[in-house]
């Protein structure tokens, strides 16, 4: 197990574990990006930032293709057309910088863990219709998956921000469901 603590901060966070919360966030992304395909085929940048996410998940270094890539895919978001597009390219750009997760105990931080789960989840509703069955269900799988490394990172931060949108409020039932034991 590759152990190289990560930048000064509140805690170490190795690139392991970086590594877990990259798989666990493009997992997710990987889910919906055809929805933002369907919409814009001409439009590579999610799946850049998707395979960008694996590429480090799967053991390379983490490196500027994850952040290009992320805010690529981000650009890519607010040219979309549709509401579940945006939300399906926003959830690769989230799944790209997963790499860049900082160990600083700040709310903000659990965004590199759980957005892209979060986001995939809307994506998917909006897709069935605006069904919020389908983002709860989404949701209860993403926990199913979580692997305890995922868990025990999640911890050393505080509880996911509240928020307004319905995303925000998927991420905060995950973050939620993800502390219970």
């Amino acid at each position: 197990m590759e152990r190289v603590a990560i930048g000064a901060g509140d805690f170490e966070l190795t690139l392991d574990e970086l590594r877990v919360v990259a798989r666990y966030a493009v997992e997710s992304a990987q889910e919906v990006l055809a929805i933002f395909e369907a919409a814009h085929p001409e439009d590579t940048r999610p799946r850049t930032a998707v395979e960008a996410a694996w590429t480090f998940a799967n053991g390379a270094p983490r490196t500027k293709l994850q952040r290009v890539a992320s805010l690529d895919a981000h650009r890519a978001a607010k040219a979309a057309d549709s509401e579940a597009a945006r939300h399906a390219a926003r959830a690769a750009g989230d799944a790209a910088s997963a790499a860049y997760l900082h160990p600083l105990a700040k709310a903000t931080q659990v965004g590199h863990i759980l957005r892209a789960t979060a986001s995939a989840a809307r994506a998917a509703e909006l897709r069935a219709g605006d069904d919020p069955a389908v983002g709860d269900a989404l949701i209860q799988q993403a926990r199913q998956r979580a692997t305890p490394v995922l868990i025990d990172v999640l911890g050393r931060y505080p509880l996911a921000p509240t928020g307004r949108s319905r995303a925000a409020h998927l991420m905060k039932a995950l973050d939620s469901s993800l502390r219970t034991p």
